[in-house]
């Protein structure tokens, strides 16, 4: 007993009478350090299940932008980074007054354009189609997703077979209608197009999974409701799907718009060995080429992370602008 006493008062605790006479320690401060524990498990823990992300997003997402925006106020040899010139805005000021980013950037917001909208609206159209009971749908669904888990290269690297000028299929399908020859290559529009109809086809399917999993999820009573007042199918598209999928179709033009303002890979590839200059006059050169050039041939790190920068502001501004148009249309449903 004299031994449960002393154990008693090193831990803190009295000693209280259990039942029979026998002496028992009470534990209140190990009660309340579980508690205290309990806590702040249960606050601390789920910040220490997101810290990895957080940790991950730190060092392979902000610095490297932070780090990116330092270098454009600097001029930086690619060979020499060391020494690093204070130029403040001059990269910027000198873009603003270069020909050539200038052309950069109306060609990425031109091919930015010629393929996203056919993009969506066939996305739009297939998931519509998809969305009915048919025969071999899950086939469908793999067949329209095999584009996009098709790589980059291999699909440029056809399709620039089939648009070569001398013995391209394109050519050969154009001149059985009346066309005359086109050099897909050489010309601003063609070129562009080229260039979009690979996109096009590279991110339909993608974009169409998108779409049939938002339709799926509009409830079936809303159809069977417009069935009831006589709506065609058409008009059930147009009155019950669109505006109920509206917010994922917002998110589909916000992803394509990115994607088009970081377009990289396709212009480079369909180019050859012209493909970082984007032609001979840079004919399809994006801001993803352009920036590509100063940064290595050119090694001019400066320059081209102030061109990063850039296409990082106009998608900030592009953001901004379809956020400015959801909340409208949202007040006017809300009106």
């Amino acid at each position: 007993m004299a031994t449960s006493i002393r154990a008693a008062a090193e831990d803190g605790s009295a000693p209280t009478t259990a039942p029979g006479g026998s002496r028992t320690p009470a534990a209140p401060q190990r009660s309340d350090r579980r508690s205290r524990l309990y806590r702040l498990d249960l606050k601390a823990s789920p910040y220490a299940y997101i810290a990895p992300f957080f940790l991950c997003f730190a060092a392979f997402g902000l610095f490297p932008l932070i780090w990116t925006g330092w270098l454009s106020l600097h001029r930086v040899d690619l060979l020499n980074q060391d020494v690093m010139d204070w130029r403040g805005v001059d990269n910027y000021t000198r873009l603003w007054d270069t020909d050539q980013f200038w052309t950069a950037l109306r060609n990425t917001f031109t091919i930015g354009v010629i393929s996203t909208v056919p993009q969506l609206l066939m996305a739009l159209g297939l998931a519509h189609l998809l969305n009915y009971r048919m025969r071999g749908r899950g086939f469908l669904r793999v067949a329209i997703l095999a584009p996009y888990a098709t790589s980059i290269a291999a699909a440029t690297l056809v399709f620039v077979q089939l648009f070569n000028p001398d013995y391209g299929m394109i050519n050969w399908l154009l001149s059985m209608v009346g066309i005359d020859r086109t050099d897909w290559y050489s010309e601003t529009w063609p070129s562009q197009i080229a260039i979009s109809t690979i996109v096009t086809w590279r991110w339909t399917g993608y974009n169409a999974l998108i779409y049939l999993a938002a339709m799926q999820a509009v409830p079936k009573d809303l159809y069977e409701a417009a069935s009831l007042d006589g709506a065609s199918r058409w008009q059930q598209f147009t009155k019950v799907t669109v505006p109920s999928i509206r917010p994922t179709i917002l998110f589909t033009i916000i992803v394509s718009t990115i994607g088009a303002t970081q377009l990289f890979g396709e212009p480079l590839l369909f180019g050859g060995g012209v493909g970082v200059s984007g032609g001979s006059a840079h004919q399809y050169q994006t801001l993803g080429l352009y920036m590509y050039e100063l940064g290595w041939p050119s090694r001019q790190l400066g320059r081209a992370s102030a061109v990063a920068w850039t296409m990082l502001l106009i998608l900030l501004l592009v953001g901004a602008v379809q956020m400015l148009i959801a909340r409208r249309n949202r007040t006017k449903l809300g009106g």
